[in-house]
């Protein structure tokens, strides 16, 4: 029986229990009432090299030792004796009478509150590289495995992380996420932290609305992105800051775009407007259509409904035929408006007037202005 319990057995015989009493009750908590895998709470009564030994209120003490210290070790390095632990059963009674108990889950779950401070303090820890795979590296901190996707890693590695295999590197921790097993590390965040310092710098002196003149960096089918080049005050300019943006797709030209590849080349100069700032991701948003009018902002003044205008046909579908008068201006001439007698040919110029103006969602409905008399009039 454990000092705690001749301790505790004595206090009830003052409060009027009998032995026998506390000893029944006790019971509960002997081996033979323990389960596998039972989760118990227990109070650290001795630490050695070869096992640690927490008293759990049963006959004898539970007993970690073997490959359960070692799963433990970290956790153990912050235990002192007296401290109180949570751990499971892993045999209520061995071959020699003892509790062998596992203080993994415990371990774990330090672990994970470990990296989660880490990370919220945005400290840098020391990963090995085991494997590169299509989507980045897995690496190791101890017994732990994680993650850097190639997308956090530096300039000096992007494109050469294989030299990083079975090599010690730092990196920061930027996702923790225990129910999905998920840790995720960034590379990025050390090498290039003083390049990533001064683009921070650099976007605090960026407003909405200012323009730049960058050059064109990657194309994507939903948009173009593009570098600029940022003054710092106080600084020469070969200090100045270069900043990624992206020009959305949308934010290309006020027309219909359907593969920036057509309009753009790597390395090609453009003027771009700052229609946004990402300062969490160190990046802009950019827009070209921006830095000229918008030609829906009168559409009601230069095509009002009844108007009669003159357009080029741009393209035809099953449901009708889509005319053009100015650089974003476009109608629609709907199938079931489309003269039986009169044929379309995309580039020919033809006369219309304004049926409908859906300004909201930039919609405009056209008719056909007849220039001969139908043949059933004749």
């Amino acid at each position: 029986m454990s000092k705690s319990q001749n301790k505790n057995i004595i206090n009830q015989q003052a409060k009027g229990e009998s032995l026998m009493d506390k000893l029944m009750a006790s019971l509960v908590n002997f081996p033979g009432a323990l389960k596998r895998g039972q989760q118990v709470e227990g109070t650290i009564s001795s630490i050695g090299k070869k096992m640690v030994l927490i008293d759990i209120g049963a006959k004898t003490e539970g007993v970690v030792s073997g490959e359960d210290l070692v799963e433990a070790y970290d956790i153990i390095d912050t235990l002192k004796v007296g401290d109180t632990v949570m751990a499971f059963v892993k045999f209520p009674e061995n071959d020699q009478g003892q509790i062998i108990l596992s203080l993994k889950q415990a371990a774990d779950e330090n672990r994970w509150s470990k990296f989660k401070k880490l990370m919220d303090e945005e400290k840098e820890v020391e990963v090995t590289g085991l494997e590169v795979n299509k989507g980045g590296m897995v690496v190791k901190i101890g017994d732990v495995r994680g993650f850097v996707p190639t997308s956090q890693f530096g300039e000096k590695f992007l494109g050469n992380m294989e030299e990083l295999l079975n090599k010690m590197f730092k990196v920061r921790v930027i996702e923790v996420d225990k129910e999905q097993n998920r840790l995720i590390f960034s590379e990025k965040l050390v090498s290039d932290s003083e390049a990533l310092a001064k683009k921070g710098e650099a976007l605090e002196m960026v407003s909405v609305s200012d323009r730049f003149e960058g050059t064109v960096s990657g194309i994507m089918p939903f948009g173009v992105f593009v570098t600029v080049t940022v003054p710092m005050k106080g600084k020469s300019k070969e200090e100045n800051a270069k900043v990624e943006g992206l020009i959305h797709i949308s934010e290309i030209s006020w027309e219909k775009v359907d593969d920036p590849n057509e309009m753009f080349k790597v390395g090609q100069d453009v003027k771009v407007q700052v229609i946004g700032i990402d300062k969490a991701n160190g990046k802009l948003n950019l827009s070209i259509k921006q830095m000229s009018p918008d030609p829906w902002a009168e559409i009601e003044k230069n095509y009002a409904v009844g108007t009669k205008h003159t357009g080029k046909i741009v393209r035809i579908a099953p449901y009708g035929i889509f005319v053009n008068f100015e650089k974003g201006v476009d109608g629609l001439i709907h199938v079931s408006k489309k003269p039986a007698e009169k044929e379309f040919v995309i580039g020919d110029t033809i006369e219309v007037f304004v049926e409908m103006l859906d300004v909201k969602n930039r919609r405009m409905s056209l008719g056909v202005v007849l220039t001969e008399v139908p043949v059933a009039y004749k």
